[in-house]
């Protein structure tokens, strides 16, 4: 019963995030939506983690399932994609490196700041 009612939370802000996709009209995904009205009421205290903790963890650990299916997909093309490979495997390091960069950057400027606090 409480996976049901963490998976009823979950589905409530994707529901939300639905209808203000539908309600603003910016190109921005409905689940952005979703996610950012999550965040904002994690952060305000509005929900507390534990009321999404159990359910959420399950629904992380299915994630890389997602990923199967693009996957096969790439494979089934790859005569069409073999020519540009090298582009791609240099697009993928590069980006890689700089969201490695990226996340490392911001992690130090936040542990700067919490101790100034």
């Amino acid at each position: 019963m409480k996976y049901l009612k963490q998976a009823l939370i979950i589905l409530a802000f994707t529901l939300a995030g639905e209808l203000l996709a539908k309600a603003i009209p910016l190109p921005i995904p409905a689940a952005i939506y979703g996610f950012i009205l999550l965040f904002i009421a994690l952060c305000t205290g509005v929900l507390k983690p534990e009321a999404i903790d159990k359910t959420a963890d399950f629904m992380i650990s299915l994630l890389p399932l997602l990923f199967v299916a693009p996957a096969v997909g790439i494979l089934e093309c790859f005569d069409i994609l073999a020519p540009q490979i090298l582009s791609f495997i240099a697009v993928v390091a590069v980006s890689t490196f700089l969201t490695f960069a990226a996340a490392g950057l911001v992690t130090q400027w936040l542990h700067k700041e919490e101790r100034h606090d």
